[in-house]
């Protein structure tokens, strides 16, 4: 099988999700040519808003190519989204459980017969104050090395500013009519980790290869340069905890 069709379920949620998409944003869509005609590969994309996946897949659903996304396996036991995810092909992600590994082995065999698989490195919503990408999980390495598929590094913008990321208050801001960017680039090159042990070391490496070019490619679509370094939410979260408790020892007179 070279690719997969579109099929029922992906063109009922098509019908569901465009007409809305194309109301409420405008569009901005680059690399369309990057997206592989046929054959299994991976997108890597960046995550900063909840609407995000929307506007995704609504780019790539007009190359021909649909996505299958890993998402968490509690929004496939929800009736109708779970209803959804089952018919369009989605991968549940069973995290810290014996079927986690599972995940992993459902990626492989899509690519196999010559699916895409669409991976969120970081894994949640960037923690990145400036929305930028932070370091990623290696699972999308892990799959492309023992594949050996073409890595399509994908950033996004625009979703976040009508949804920002852990946004408190005014969750929803469709107004003024905000344009979704999406722009995939050339494929990653991941040649230099074929072959080797796939240690901690090797697919931190790869994962960061990964990174970099969604982040160059996110520092193409904002028109800003890019931090030089990856943000790192449990070292910040690490730092945040020191300084909190320093403070606390300063009120009282002492030492942390």
């Amino acid at each position: 099988m070279s690719r997969r069709r579109i099929g029922f379920w992906y063109r009922l949620a098509a019908v569901i999700a465009k007409p809305p998409l194309v109301v409420l944003f405008k569009r901005d869509w680059r690399g369309m040519e990057h997206i592989p005609a046929d054959g299994g590969f991976i997108t890597a994309v960046n995550h900063n808003s909840y609407l995000d996946p929307l506007s995704y897949a609504h780019f790539q659903y007009n190359t021909g190519r649909v996505p299958r996304f890993l998402a968490k396996a509690g929004l496939f036991r929800t009736p109708f989204v779970g209803m959804m995810l089952r018919g369009t092909g989605q991968i549940p992600v069973y995290r810290e459980s014996s079927d986690a590994v599972s995940a992993f082995r459902a990626a492989i065999d899509a690519i196999d017969q010559g699916e895409c698989v669409a991976f969120y490195p970081e894994g949640t919503l960037t923690r990145d104050p400036d929305h930028w990408p932070m370091q990623g999980k290696t699972g999308a390495a892990r799959v492309a090395l023992e594949t050996k598929a073409p890595v399509i590094p994908v950033a996004q913008w625009g979703a976040n500013h009508a949804m920002p990321p852990y946004a408190k208050e005014d969750k929803l801001r469709l107004l003024p009519r905000k344009t979704l960017r999406v722009q995939a680039g050339p494929p990653v090159d991941l040649s230099a980790y074929y072959g080797m042990e796939p240690t901690a070391d090797v697919l931190r490496a790869a994962t960061d290869t990964i990174m970099a070019a969604i982040t160059e490619l996110l520092a193409e679509v904002r028109g800003e340069p890019a931090p030089t370094e990856a943000y790192d939410h449990r070292t910040a979260r690490a730092e945040q905890r020191q300084k909190t408790r320093q403070l606390k020892a300063e009120e009282q007179g002492g030492t942390p």
